[in-house]
């Protein structure tokens, strides 16, 4: 895999993947786009929720929505290193149960996603979610 990052002005910078897409990254606190810790946390939102529907889809659940709601502390002094992340993932669709939200993220967790295996190894990752059935009232779980 490769990438290149090119100065644009100031502390933008703009980012292309080998694939041709490119994304525009400020270190000036995500004043004109995100930081570039905001894009690592939305980088393991992003690659954790793929396996998650994937993980449900694959089990033949009828999965119709998927958002990671992630907070996250950082150091205080640099480098501002990420301490901590969690990742709530709010799972919608027709019959879904705890027990396969649970199972889809916890594999995620401990098996598929490398961005937040890679985090892991110096992050304390927790991993949260709640399953919400277009049937009935929401319920809530932690994991």
């Amino acid at each position: 895999m490769q990438a290149r990052v090119k100065w644009v002005e100031g502390l933008s910078f703009m980012g292309e993947s080998a694939s041709g897409h490119q994304v525009l990254m400020d270190g000036n606190a995500g004043e004109k786009a995100p930081s570039p810790m905001e894009m690592v946390l939305m980088s393991v939102g992003g690659c954790s929720a793929i396996d998650v529907v994937s993980i449900l889809q694959k089990a033949r659940q009828d999965v119709r929505d998927c958002e990671v709601k992630l907070t996250s502390e950082r150091r205080d002094e640099a480098p501002r290193l990420f301490t901590h992340i969690n990742l709530h993932f709010i799972v919608t669709g027709s019959g879904l149960t705890d027990k396969a939200v649970e199972r889809a993220v916890t594999l995620s967790a401990e098996k598929y996603c490398s961005v937040s295996l890679m985090l892991g190894a110096s992050v304390k990752m927790t991993h949260s979610f709640e399953v919400r059935d277009e049937r009935h009232a929401p319920a809530a779980s932690a994991s």
